[in-house]
């Protein structure tokens, strides 16, 4: 067999297993210890895989992915989600479906200081579907809400998306999350106008009658001013220092799992149960996003030796296809295993191949990582997968509420999606002007 046959092969052979159920970052070790096995021989293979625990793991920038989960855990135990639920619900109680709007923009502020989406999708669902449906607003709605708006978790910064999409493409940790600050701000406006839109053509679609009379607590002036002082502070902390050149990301990072800790400590709210929770939480999901970078990085190796990526680039780039061909192909696919695998997996499976493809045709590597963040978070809201519909799912425990009808909910957000994929591609800037200044 040729290398690129070997190659081919091992790429069939481990969607084959992750169809099977294999975990994602065994079936891409072994496929890939297999491949360079055939390729070269054992003794290399045993080398390679040592050698790439050691360099990809080793990196002093990986130390920002536990800080930034645990910040992300703290801030979610402490109550500022439903602090910046309440302060939005105070400022936009006047809005046409204002709740709704109200949920989209605490997500957005909320995902600011988690970046996390399911932290997001957790909190909003037992504190903002409550209020919502308590105020005449239809069930499947308000979860639809809460899983479209808590994608933002993964693009405004900081993102655990960003932070793996810039370690794959040795990208600048900072300068990707600075470019999904227009995006994310894009899609905020985009869930908005969706939900002002439905609220003015379907409203049997958004509410369960046509007016709805509730007592609502009204916050004083000193009252929002004391729940929204623990959320800027975060947000100055985190994003002032990251982006005012005090911190780098690993120590911005630990500014705010710091900051966090201390809010939730004056809260009150973290006992030392909770706090050995999310310390062991941390540690598990910072060692399965480990394990699945050294996985990638070796799939990747294997695949520049077979030389898949270099053919691939010939075969889009010299051929009928073309540049923008590859892109909407890889886009649709990224779109496509979004139904059956997670976010972070679809990433590592799909970037060492592409990733030399899109520099081959000169496409910014910024740009095209926003353009895959996007695409990978509409798997959040698509079935069967659905990431965030489970979450909110299991959060609410209603018995009544049906997975079908929050993936219903949730559709008028993935085609708010797939119009902001479009205008990011039709105006690269909206993705890059920030990153470049």
């Amino acid at each position: 067999m040729s290398t690129f046959e070997i190659g081919t092969y091992a790429i069939a052979a481990m969607v084959v297993l992750i169809y099977l159920g294999l975990p994602i970052a065994i079936g891409m070790l072994l496929v890939s210890f297999c491949g360079v096995a055939l390729i070269r021989n054992e003794a290399i293979a045993m080398r390679m895989i040592g050698a790439v625990a050691n360099d990809s793991l080793r990196e002093y920038l990986f130390a920002v992915v536990p800080l930034f989960v645990l910040m992300g855990l703290l801030v979610t135990v402490s109550g500022v989600g439903k602090d910046t639920f309440d302060v939005f619900e105070k400022l936009l109680k006047r809005v046409t479906a204002g709740l709704g709007v109200a949920t989209v923009f605490a997500n957005a502020v909320f995902a600011s200081i988690t970046g996390i989406s399911v932290a997001s999708a957790t909190v909003f669902s037992r504190v903002a579907v409550p209020e919502m449906t308590r105020h005449g607003y239809q069930k499947k709605f308000a979860t639809g809400v809460v899983a479209g708006s808590s994608v933002l978790g993964m693009m405004i910064p900081p993102s655990l998306l960003m932070i793996v999409y810039a370690v794959l493409a040795e990208e600048s940790v900072g300068r990707m999350f600075l470019a999904g600050i227009g995006p994310g701000i894009l899609l905020s406006v985009l869930f908005s106008a969706t939900i002002l839109l439905l609220a003015k053509t379907r409203k049997d679609f958004v509410f369960t009658q046509e007016a709805v009379s509730v007592h609502q607590e009204d916050l004083s002036p000193a009252s929002v001013a004391r729940k929204s002082v623990p959320i800027l502070s975060l947000m100055l902390l985190v994003l002032g220092g990251l982006y005012g050149g005090f911190f780098n990301p690993t120590e911005a990072g630990a500014a705010g799992a710091f900051g966090a800790l201390v809010i939730a400590l004056v809260r009150r709210s973290l006992g030392r149960s909770t706090l050995w929770t999310l310390l062991v939480e941390t540690g598990q999901i910072t060692v399965s996003v480990l394990l699945l970078i050294m996985a990638a990085t070796f799939f990747s190796r294997m695949l520049a030796l077979s030389g898949v990526p270099r053919e691939l680039a010939d075969f889009f780039l010299s051929g009928p296809v073309g540049p923008y061909g590859f892109l909407l192909c890889y886009l649709l696919l990224i779109v496509a295993l979004g139904c059956l695998i997670d976010s972070i997996s679809i990433m590592l499976i799909m970037l060492p191949i592409a990733l030399p493809v899109a520099e081959a045709a000169g496409f910014d590597l910024v740009w095209f990582g926003v353009l895959t963040v996007v695409s990978v978070e509409v798997g959040l809201l698509t079935p069967p997968f659905g990431l965030s519909v489970y979450t909110i799912k299991s959060a609410m425990n209603d018995p009544d509420l049906q997975v079908g009808d929050i993936f219903r909910g949730a559709f008028p957000f993935v085609i708010a999606m797939i119009v902001a994929v479009l205008l990011i591609i039709v105006f690269p800037p909206v993705a890059t002007w920030l990153a470049y200044l």
